[in-house]
């Protein structure tokens, strides 16, 4: 379709809405071509620019009548090329950026899809309140949070996006809109009815399937027999419509934070150190904050990252087995307790204190976070070295099989005669295992190993997308988690939104897929 004519999208350029930018061709649109997971070939015929819903409407519903495939994006910081598209416009929210209110009697948030997390934050926080959603590139965009229920390393205690959308505003593929509050819709036998602001009544019959047990799961549609209608378009990765405003729940700011990197020259020791502090802080919560451990995020790093990470911090210290950096929110009054709570467990542990670091100020804290970041820096400075692709995984399983699945990525890593690293989010039994080829050879290597963690983590009852989601690239590895039967079964979901399949083109499922 690319060059095409389509008369309903022309006429658009030169509506009664005359202020929405629009850039074509040959106004320099390579940016909007691609996202963070660098899947080549992406290609559109124009981007679409609006800042209001009325203009989104008018886009939508312009290019439904052409049946004209539309990819919306935000901040592009997407790693599963969710927004590169193939064909078609693309429609970005980057305008639509205000933070229409902040009540903190209610404790909510009213925005518009492009606001920046990283401002939203700020601004909340110097309201005394606090956004816990953290992903890990706060340049994304709310719109591409709620889209991919994203979450991050805060999520061991306060969970994904998921948990804190009150109410969201969505534009269908036919333009009409939906209004969406929590607790307003429930499905009921597996079926979901959804009344559009027209008066139209869409009735979806829901996916089968039984989630996965992990705390952590982007794959595919969230379904079960009695949920909330809201919770359907949250994680549906750009397919059934165009989010167009948010209302978010906030809570209060914490007093304070403790937070430590701590390292341990034993694994088996580190993984106690882990069982403990989490089954502690599953135990503590809903007590109150009473001087328990109670960890706010529990973020792990083998002996590799290490190294990686000495690059850019040389005191990190040498013949560690790993590291761990906990955070936990703290009281004046709990301050001394938590301290020593963990103090006493890392001795316990065998934990080489000595080395390791603390923190309670935001200086500190800010050093400890820039350590965290450094890892991905150091590795993508050796893929470029490299003129390679790395390859990461993405995956989460249930917490009884964590530590054989742990022994299955060091094994299968080891044996491959690449470079890696393994770190990430271990409270949640939520890794990144990062390939690192040298050469083609590696590289091919590497891909078929990531396919044997996919089968590992599925055979474990776990997913192959924790918090990244599907989009174009984890496509095939959705279908072997799934099968054919539920693939069809989202797809029954998307073609009662979206008949022609013009929204997301691409994303989760293949169009055929969508066009059976």
């Amino acid at each position: 379709m690319l060059g095409g004519r389509h008369s309903d999208l022309n006429d658009l350029e030169n509506s009664e809405i005359q202020k929405m930018q629009i850039k074509n061709l040959n106004d320099g649109i390579d940016d909007y071509l691609k996202d963070a997971g660098n899947l080549p070939g992406g290609y559109a015929e124009r981007v679409y620019m609006p800042e209001s819903i009325d203009e989104i409407r008018e886009i939508v519903r312009s290019a439904n009548a052409e049946a004209m495939p539309l990819t919306i994006c935000g901040g592009r910081t997407g790693t599963v090329g969710g927004a590169v598209p193939f064909g078609g416009a693309v429609i970005s929210v980057e305008k639509l950026n205000r933070i229409k209110a902040i009540d903190p009697a209610t404790m909510t948030a009213t925005l518009e899809p492009g606001v920046v997390l990283g401002d939203l934050q700020r601004v909340v926080e110097e309201k005394g309140l606090y956004y816990p959603p953290d992903p890990t590139e706060w340049s994304c965009q709310i719109g591409g949070t709620v889209a991919t229920n994203a979450s991050g390393a805060r999520s061991f205690k306060y969970g994904p996006t998921r948990n804190y959308v009150q109410a969201l505003t969505v534009v269908l593929p036919d333009g009409d809109l939906v209004r969406l509050r929590r607790g307003k819709n429930f499905a009921a036998n597996g079926m979901l009815c959804i009344q559009t602001e027209s008066g139209r009544r869409i009735e979806v019959k829901l996916p089968t399937y039984t989630c996965p047990k992990v705390r952590k799961n982007v794959s595919g549609y969230f379904a079960s027999s009695d949920m909330d209608a809201i919770d359907l378009f949250i994680g549906s990765e750009g397919t059934l419509g165009v989010i167009a405003e948010v209302e978010l729940r906030l809570v209060p700011r914490p007093a304070g934070t403790f937070s430590g990197i701590v390292f341990f020259p034993a694994e088996s020791d580190l993984l106690s150190f882990v069982g403990e502090v989490r089954r502690l802080s599953f135990a503590a919560r809903g007590n109150g904050n009473n001087g328990c451990i109670d960890a706010t995020l529990i973020e792990y790093f083998d002996d590799k990252s290490l190294r990686f990470i000495r690059e850019k911090f040389p005191e990190t210290p040498v013949e560690m087995a790993g590291a761990i950096y906990f955070e936990q929110e703290t009281t004046p009054e709990t301050e001394d307790e938590v301290f020593a709570a963990y103090n006493h467990l890392l001795e316990q542990c065998n934990a080489a204190i000595e080395k390791s670091w603390f923190a309670v100020s935001s200086v500190d804290r800010e050093k400890m976070r820039s350590f965290r970041h450094s890892l991905p820096v150091a590795v993508n400075e050796r893929v470029v070295r490299n003129k390679q692709k790395k390859i990461g995984t993405d995956m989460a399983v249930p917490d009884e099989n964590f530590a054989s699945f742990l022994r299955f990525y060091k094994e299968i890593l080891s044996a491959s005669g690449s470079d890696y690293v393994i770190f990430g989010h271990i409270g949640d039994c939520h890794l990144h295992a990062n390939l690192l080829p040298a050469d083609d050879n590696q590289a091919r290597r590497a891909i078929h190993i990531y396919g044997r963690c996919v089968a590992q983590a599925i055979m474990l009852g776990g997913c192959v997308s924790a918090e990244h989601g599907i989009g174009k690239l984890k496509r095939k590895y959705l279908y072997v988690m799934m099968g054919e039967r539920y693939i069809n079964e989202m797809a029954e979901v998307k073609r009662a939104f979206d008949p022609k399949g013009i929204l997301g083109s691409g994303n989760m499922f293949s169009e055929i897929a969508i066009s059976d």
